[in-house]
């Protein structure tokens, strides 16, 4: 029988042998992928810094892997690469950027010196597929973006908190092909939650805005999608819409702004805003130059001033199955304390083309429906008011105004 000490003995050679023969050494890099075709995972956390981390990321793309840990960050962080992953864990990885010049904390763009495929330098350069996922990124009240990206196509923002940045939380400048922005957490910053120029077909869905300037900006761009979202304690402005058409703001809650919750400007059309929940801001819906637009199934509840507002340079818009009301709960009893009244109702300012129908008006002052004059071509019809003053009558001669009317009013061909 084999001894103790020898048993000993054989089993601390077979370890070590063992281990010799497994042992791969840590380097910066990964180990060598055995599958074919695979790049290897670029682990931050065998880098000295971040930034290098990123540069070893091939030029045909590649994942950085973020561990846990506050990385505290004076310069941006530069991705200039496409098919490009950054992921964390979660809050547990927090990037601070401590710069009080403004810089931001993230850039993503394409390089300076990009090529085409014939060696020429690139005059329009872009970078398509890069991920932002599952990480937390900081700022103060000095500091610039907490995520800019330029000329980036199909970016997906996922799962990011960005917070207190001196300018806006994430922006996205002329990522015009398939931005997406969803499950995100953003907060506290100076300018623009979530600022969107030059965009098309985007999706921003499941986010939480709270306390930026402006939750969330959308300039000369097309095709939103947003749905889902949750807004509140906005220093300025819920939504603002300018320049941009073909696109739907739904099923969102958007309270306590004190400015408006939705605003749209700047020849804006086709755009439906459906299903969500006004409370409590200092404005509702705000069409300042809008055409062709729906505004339906919303609840307008404790709006200071304007629920719906409709201008003068706005028309041709249906306002359909709304609800506007205080915080009455039955029995002659509201919610809110007596010094906490407020609810609007609908303003047609010096409008035309407007058809308002199948919506309750309850409570709501100083009118359910107040006109300024010249308002035309509306059609008032199939409306509940409780407990309220209004003006719809003045609408009447509008309404045949409109029958006898619309088929001679000329068309004109709308401008690009």
């Amino acid at each position: 029988m084999m001894s103790l000490q020898r048993m000993v003995l054989f089993l601390m050679l077979t370890f070590t042998l063992s281990f010799q023969l497994n042992y791969r050494p840590v380097s910066a890099g990964a180990a060598e992928p055995k599958l074919a075709g695979a790049r290897p995972v670029i682990h931050a956390i065998n880098y000295s810094t971040i930034q290098e981390a990123i540069d070893a990321v091939p030029a045909e793309g590649g994942i950085v892997m973020l561990p846990p840990g506050k990385f505290e960050i004076d310069k941006p962080l530069v991705i200039t690469s496409g098919d490009f992953t950054l992921v964390g864990a979660g809050g547990a990885t927090h990037i601070h950027n401590k710069n009080e010049e403004g810089l931001d904390a993230i850039q993503i763009h394409p390089p300076a010196d990009m090529k085409l495929p014939d060696g020429k330098k690139d005059p329009k350069p872009r970078i398509w597929r890069v991920q932002l996922q599952n990480f937390r990124v900081t700022g103060n009240e000095k500091s610039g973006r907490g995520i800019n990206a330029k000329w980036v196509q199909e970016i997906y923002i996922h799962g990011v908190t960005s917070s207190y940045h001196g300018g806006d939380g994430i922006f996205l400048d002329f990522c015009f092909e398939d931005p997406r922005v969803s499950d995100c957490l953003i907060t506290y910053n100076k300018a623009v939650g979530l600022n969107l120029l030059g965009c098309h077909d985007i999706v921003v869905s499941a986010n939480h805005f709270e306390e930026n300037q402006d939750a969330l900006r959308c300039d000369d761009g097309f095709n939103l999608c947003m749905s889902g979202n949750n807004l509140d304690d906005h220093l300025r402005h819920g939504v603002i819409i300018e320049n941009t058409y073909g696109s739907i703001v739904s099923a969102n809650m958007i309270e306590e702004c004190n400015g408006s919750a939705i605003i749209l400007d700047r020849e804006c059309y086709g755009i439906t805003m459906s299903a969500n929940v006004i409370a409590h801001n200092g404005k509702g819906i705000i069409l300042k130059d809008a055409h062709g637009c729906a505004v339906s199934a919303n609840t307008f509840t404790l709006l200071a001033e304007d629920a719906l507002w409709i201008g003068p340079q706005s028309g041709r818009i249906t306002v359909t199955g709304n609800n506007f009301s205080n915080s009455y709960i039955g029995k002659g009893m509201v919610k809110r304390r007596t010094n906490d009244l407020k609810a609007a109702g609908l303003t047609l300012d010096k409008t035309r083309g407007i058809t308002v129908s199948g919506n309750l008006f309850s409570s709501v002052r100083p009118k359910a429906v107040e006109v300024i004059e010249p308002t035309t071509h509306v059609i008032f019809g199939n409306n509940l008011l409780i407990d309220v003053e209004s003006d719809h009558k003045l609408l009447k001669e509008s309404i045949v105004e409109h029958v006898l009317e619309a088929a001679a009013e000329p068309v004109k061909p709308e401008s690009k």
